[in-house]
């Protein structure tokens, strides 16, 4: 009894699985619109077909081309005592329309003899404006001959009108259309473009990847005053590195007024940082040394810094001089000049940051030894003060760069709403998060930091580079430089994703020896996860570049450049040959990439 229950039971939730699928694929049909009485919509079936026969004759090849022009007079409408059509004649092509008169939107026979075999072309009405009308197409039999039925335009007149058949042949050998040629320069613009974007969009991921592997970013913790510490002291070092950098290049500009005084500072100035920061970051002491030696090494580490940063703004500068003055001289490989200019120009434009970058990095290193110091030397009375104090302010300053942060794209433009409101905010919150906290204990810091950039990293990638591209649009203009920033930035996210769960997969067998040496984080990264992960990271970044190469179609219908844009544009002109060797070409490409990436995978891994 149980058992036919139970049997009933299942059969019961069998029919109602079966009747809910039924019912959510029935909804599917009436959101989609699914209209099958269109696809046997004689029109429509008449435009695939036009459609799918010229898509399947690529533009490929063209030939120069010989028309032969047949006219035959016409009367719209026929006059009160008659037509007689002139005599034709008949020893080459010629049009007989029947009847040789007609009114207005009347339909008529128009019949073609003696023309060229199995060709075809259009049918035209001209009347007295000579305004070309079409009015239908004819294709002639094996004879020459054709007759279509035709729709005579409204436009009455007292004189004869005119209607023409055109007859287009090929004349001489085949040559290479229009078509192809711009087909050929836009798909070598989208490997390209894919190329330069899977480059820069690696170059950023890979080191941002370490960030957002879990592995390795548990075990990085720091007590609450050093964490502190870092949020106040990173802000002041990015101003700091800013302004160096700001303050340099003003002094670099002024040296580089001359070529020469451009490669002086560029000789002198490394001459100067090395000694100076190899003082100052000896390998090994076989003593403590003393605090005066301490803060003289720390000058002469600051000194180097600057010499450095006077090294980068030297090397630019004189990198663009070379480039522009290369340019001109290289004739077809202008090109190359150009290309040291920039490069040169992107230099300089990135000092500012790596600037930012290196003085925030200093900063936050200070801030984590001070901490550390602090908390390890202060008894806890004093740490919770301190922890509290310091607290209070890092959520302050915090809170207020989040709200000017939110200024640029909101323009609250009130001070209360971005700066006093969220610094008691913060302040509040930071003094509420040390009372609960231990001063003295650590707190796991890398695991936040983790969850922020995979936060980041999943808003990136969740935008489609379609979208990205229609920004970049607006900012560089339309073509493939667009094109270039919208699929970095979507590579960015992409790969650090990737690379980074490549890390946490790794063995941890060579990261726990090579961190019981002593090693430090970076040591051990260095020689225990990187022999990792070198062939699953370039197996990644070769199909991110097939990737990239498809999306680049995409990309192009926003104005993002490569074979798309033009693609988009055959498409919007109805010009389906043109369009069918456009795809044509992007699946060459594609499948010459699959093939490339998979035979590069192989000799990588």
């Amino acid at each position: 009894m149980k058992k036919n229950s139970k049997q009933i039971l299942h059969s019961i939730g069998v029919g109602l699985a079966v009747v809910a699928v039924i019912v959510i694929y029935a909804f599917g049909f009436q959101v989609t619109k699914v209209n099958l009485e269109e696809t046997r919509n004689p029109r429509r079936q008449q435009q695939l077909a036009r459609i799918l026969r010229a898509l399947a004759k690529p533009d490929l090849l063209t030939y120069e081309r010989a028309e032969v022009i047949i006219t035959v007079p016409y009367m719209v409408p026929c006059p009160a005592d008659g037509y007689t059509p002139p005599e034709v004649d008949k020893s080459g092509p010629y049009l007989v329309v029947e009847p040789s008169c007609a009114d207005p939107r009347e339909t008529v026979t128009v019949r073609g003899y003696n023309f060229q075999p199995n060709t075809s072309g259009p049918i035209t009405f001209i009347p007295s404006s000579q305004v070309n009308l079409g009015i239908g197409d004819f294709e002639t039999d094996v004879n020459g001959d054709f007759a279509v039925e035709v729709r005579i335009p409204p436009r009455p007149d007292e004189n004869p009108q005119t209607i023409r058949a055109i007859t287009r042949t090929n004349v001489g050998a085949p040559k290479i259309s229009q078509s192809a040629i711009d087909t050929w320069d836009k798909i070598v613009e989208t490997v390209f473009l894919a190329l330069l974007a899977t480059t820069l969009g690696t170059l950023l991921a890979v080191p941002l990847s370490f960030i957002a592997a879990k592995n390795l970013m548990k075990d990085v913790k720091s007590p609450l005053i050093s964490i502190a510490l870092n949020l106040i002291l990173i802000p002041i070092g990015v101003f700091a590195g800013i302004k160096v950098a700001q303050l340099t290049g003003q002094f670099s500009n002024i040296l580089s007024a001359s070529t020469w005084g451009n490669i002086a500072g560029l000789v002198i100035t490394p001459a100067m940082a090395v000694p100076l920061a190899r003082w100052a970051l000896p390998q090994a002491e076989l003593s403590r040394p003393s605090t005066k030696t301490r803060v003289l090494r720390m000058i002469a580490l600051i000194l180097s810094v600057l010499l450095g940063v006077l090294t980068l703004q030297f090397f630019s500068s004189l990198t663009i001089r070379l480039g522009d003055f290369l340019a001109p001289r290289l004739g077809t490989f202008k090109f190359i000049g150009n290309f040291i200019a920039d490069m040169g120009d992107i230099l300089g434009m990135s000092i500012v940051l790596i600037t930012a970058a290196i003085a925030a990095g200093i900063f936050s290193s200070l801030g984590d030894r001070i901490g550390k110091l602090i908390t390890k030397h202060v008894n806890k009375p004093a740490a919770k003060g301190i922890s509290m104090l310091l607290s209070m302010t890092a959520g302050a300053v915090l809170s207020i760069l989040i709200m000017q942060t939110l200024n640029l794209f909101y323009q609250f433009d009130n001070l209360a709403t971005t700066f006093y409101w969220p610094g008691v905010v913060g302040a509040i919150i930071g003094l509420a998060i040390s009372a609960r906290m231990a001063p003295k204990d650590d707190l796991p810091v890398g695991i936040v930091i983790y969850y922020i950039a995979r936060t980041v990293f999943n808003a990136l990638r969740s935008i489609e580079a379609l979208v990205w591209v229609i920004v970049f649009v607006v900012w560089v203009g339309i073509g493939p430089f667009a094109g270039v920033l919208a699929l970095s930035l979507h590579t960015v996210a992409a790969l650090a994703k990737l690379y980074s769960e490549q890390v946490e997969s790794i063995l941890p067998g060579p990261m726990e020896a090579v961190t019981a040496t002593g090693a430090n984080r970076l040591q051990s990264i260095v020689y225990a996860v990187v022999p990792q992960i070198v062939p699953p990271y370039i197996s990644f970044t070769m199909y991110r570049w097939d990737i990239n190469v498809r999306m680049s179609t995409i990309i192009g219908f926003a104005g993002g450049g490569g074979i798309g844009f033009l693609l988009y544009q055959n498409i919007n002109l109805l010009n389906y040959r043109a369009a069918s060797l456009q795809m044509l070409a992007i699946a060459l490409v594609v499948a010459s990439m699959d093939y490339l990436s998979s035979r590069l995978r192989e000799k990588a891994i």
